[in-house]
């Protein structure tokens, strides 16, 4: 019996010390739905809608850059040859003008590295 309770005592303790790391870790939807509304003026997360001041977002992360049909990337943005990975888009969302300089994206960047993974996640999961 006492084996029982000093294996279930660890356990417990166990759990109660991983889950607030495996939360930490776990993309928040919500926070990514509330991080997008800064590009919503911007952008449009809907497939086939028409690009706003900003191309289309949906389908992002596996694209190639500046590929959206019909937008008007800048210059620096066209000379680009990498895919939008997760790395990538962690990088340009730091600082769109760092990562690419002469980059026609006015927006300065998300400097907290959680807000960055949850709107990567809110950017990869499914839209109408």
């Amino acid at each position: 019996m006492r084996a029982l309770t000093k294996g279930l005592i660890l356990g417990l303790l166990s759990l109660s010390l991983t889950a607030p790391a495996a939360a930490q870790q776990k993309p928040n939807g919500e926070l990514g739905k509330r991080v997008f509304q800064r590009c919503a003026a911007c952008h449009s997360l809907t497939a086939n809608a028409p690009p706003r001041f900003g191309p289309n977002l949906h389908g992002l992360v596996g694209r190639k850059v500046a590929s959206v049909p019909g937008y008007n990337y800048s210059p620096a943005l066209k000379a680009q040859k990498f895919v939008w990975t997760e790395a990538q888009l962690d990088k340009w969302l730091k600082g769109p003008r760092t990562l690419v300089p002469g980059t026609a994206m006015p927006f300065a960047g998300v400097p907290d590295a959680a807000e960055r993974k949850a709107v990567i996640a809110h950017l990869k999961a499914p839209t109408p």
